[in-house]
């Protein structure tokens, strides 16, 4: 059944066709119209809860892509490329790429938010994923175009698995591992040189250190230190 507004119906058609889905397809039109429309539009009817199944249904594709394309990939592995398949950046990416930003309502409160750009799209992509399943109650209308996406994006991670986020990844490692977070310990460097980096930091679990680096803000000095860790952890015992 198609919306009550003619120009919203061929919108949203249109954006189904960038997806490479016909329009004939069983798609609940009022559940992609809602997973369009942001809070600030409706507090009552947005597409927050879209979003909560969009989560999960996301988090499957990337999940049966790695299945089914390495089946011998360590499940470690699994959660740090399944953790940039699934981050803000990709989805927002994907986003963008089939101009979801044209569909989304937004109140122009939030539209001239563009730090939240990006969040906003993720948010929005997910939606629309949970309003495709609840379609059809299964992935019909997803793994034909986002599966090709997931499998480049994953070839690609696969050459440095955490280019992306090395704290990312090496979170999801530990999640997955031993259900912990890593620690970070950050101290100032004491006179560094002229343009050096200022903080050295160092990443514990269960009380080991998995490696340490150098940045010239903390956040960077973390990203280091947790480049080290992730890298490393193909080639020394596991905490």
């Amino acid at each position: 059944m198609s919306i009550a507004y003619p120009r919203r119906q061929r919108q949203l058609e249109s954006l189904v066709r960038k997806l490479g889905l016909s329009v004939d397809a069983p798609i609940k039109w009022q559940l992609l119209d809602l997973a369009l429309t942001h809070p600030t539009v409706s507090e009552s009817a947005n597409y927050e809860h879209l979003e909560f199944v969009g989560d999960a249904v996301v988090r499957l594709v990337a999940a049966l892509v790695l299945w089914e394309n390495y089946p011998d990939c360590p499940v470690g592995d699994f959660a740090a490329i399944r953790s940039v398949l699934v981050s803000d950046r990709i989805l927002a990416q994907l986003a963008r790429e089939y101009g979801l930003e044209l569909y989304l309502l937004v109140a122009g409160s939030a539209t001239a938010d563009r730090i939240g750009q990006e969040s906003r799209l993720a948010d929005a992509f997910e939606a629309v994923l949970g309003a495709l399943y609840l379609s059809t109650h299964n992935l019909e209308l997803i793994r034909s175009w986002l599966d090709p996406h997931f499998k480049q994006l994953a070839a690609e991670i696969r050459l440095d698995p955490a280019r992306f986020n090395y704290k990312a990844a090496l979170q999801e490692w530990t999640q997955a591992k031993y259900k912990v977070l890593p620690e970070y310990r950050v101290v100032e460097i004491h006179q560094p040189q002229h343009n050096q980096e200022r903080f050295l930091a160092e990443v514990w679990l269960h009380e080991q250190k998995l490696g340490e680096g150098k940045g010239r803000s903390i956040k960077a000095a973390e990203q280091a230190a947790a480049k080290v860790a992730f890298l490393s952890l193909d080639n020394q015992e596991k905490p």
